[in-house]
């Protein structure tokens, strides 16, 4: 499913128009990842967790030319999905 056919089941479902339903995604969007940038997570009882997770550094190899490179440490985005959302998935 694309954006804009998430928008328009959205906007169907809330009948508010798609402008409207896009700009209140943007905002959820944009909010969600200001928030995971401050480092801080999100819960959604019942559907998920929204989180900022550390990757140490580590050794990898350059699969071009077999030579060893030291990955950096950094942050990824993370979301672990709560029990009513793997239930329902698992029950389609």
């Amino acid at each position: 499913m694309t954006k804009s056919e998430f928008i328009a089941k959205v906007a169907k479902k809330t009948e508010l128009t798609k402008i409207d339903t896009e700009k209140t995604l943007n905002a959820v969007l944009d909010t969600i990842r200001d928030t995971l940038a401050a480092g801080d997570s999100i819960q959604f009882v019942g559907f998920g967790t929204f989180e900022a997770k550390e990757r140490s550094a580590r050794e990898g190899i350059n699969p071009r030319t077999k030579e060893k490179i030291q990955i950096a440490a950094k942050k990824t985005p993370g979301f672990k999905a709560g029990k009513p959302l793997k239930d329902a998935v698992a029950n389609r």
